[in-house]
């Protein structure tokens, strides 16, 4: 394992990149973090799994402070649906230990490319009370509103599709335990889509989430050995920095921005991915 000085500031340098990005799109900088450091710095897969794991409990800390703050985090809304991603993130922390190198670099960039996908789906941006709220949510008082400072105005919103909400947050949590990404890579996405919750909203309450997600499955890692100082130190300092820096720029953009920023990242990541995962070296 990498345990010089140049080895760490590299890996402060990336993660304070990859915490403002996933700060912006709640993906808690994993998607970005894992690619990073197999891609850029050759750590093995199973180690920068681990480290991300820690690198998001610390991104949702520093992040999901400000949004809370902010009124844009839906608190009941992640409550909910946090008892189905941790159930998940149990099941991938202990499934994870048994798949290759290659095998979980290959699911990683199906996991990226479904998001990217679904994320292309066209429908327009912070919907607001048009769409019908789902029964459960109602019940449960899911609906709410956050100001956008970018409109100056506050948008109203809807709950819709809970009970496939929940199915896909489990699935999310299994992807968390499974390849060290926080989830937000399928959180978003399910809240955005399948539950019609505004984007800002979505990548805010993901943010919220991935921090107790990701604990649930970290413990499992260190037990396995997979928790290396080395890298989990510089990785969680630069990932909560950049976490602080994304959380304000969050406001400052629109979200049609955010979406286009959401899509092209992920394609990137697991076109790369893939070719790791196959030998193809193409710099």
């Amino acid at each position: 394992m990498p345990h010089t000085l140049l080895f760490m500031l590299e890996a402060l340098a990336c993660s304070v990149g990859a915490g403002i990005f996933g700060a912006l799109l709640g993906l808690g900088g994993g998607a970005l973090l894992v690619p990073a450091l197999t891609l850029l710095l050759g750590v093995d897969i199973h180690y920068a799994i681990g480290a991300s794991i820690i690198s998001v409990i610390a991104t949702s800390s520093g992040a999901a402070v400000a949004y809370v703050r902010d009124h844009l985090s839906n608190i009941r809304l992640g409550m909910l649906l946090e008892v189905a991603t941790t159930s998940g993130a149990v099941t991938g922390a202990f499934v994870g230990g048994l798949l290759s190198g290659p095998a979980l670099s290959i699911i990683f960039a199906a996991v990226l490319a479904y998001s990217a996908i679904a994320m292309l789906r066209h429908r327009s941006d912070d919907l607001g009370g048009i769409t019908p709220a789902h029964p459960w949510a109602i019940k449960l008082k899911l609906n709410s509103s956050y100001y956008d400072k970018v409109r100056g105005q506050r948008i109203e919103y809807n709950v819709a599709g809970v009970p496939v909400g929940l199915g896909l947050m489990y699935i999310a949590g299994l992807v968390s335990g499974l390849l060290g990404v926080g989830s937000g890579v399928l959180k978003v996405p399910a809240m955005d889509l399948a539950m019609r919750v505004p984007i800002k909203v979505s990548s805010t309450t993901s943010n919220f989430m991935i921090g107790v997600t990701a604990a649930v499955s970290a413990g499992v890692f260190f037990a396995r050995g997979q928790i290396n100082p080395f890298i989990v130190g510089p990785v969680a300092l630069g990932v909560l920095a950049g976490s602080f820096l994304g959380a304000r720029l969050l406001q400052r953009i629109d979200s049609r921005s955010i979406r286009r920023v959401f899509v092209v990242v992920l394609v990137l990541v697991s076109v790369e991915m893939v070719l790791k995962a196959v030998g193809v070296n193409w710099r």
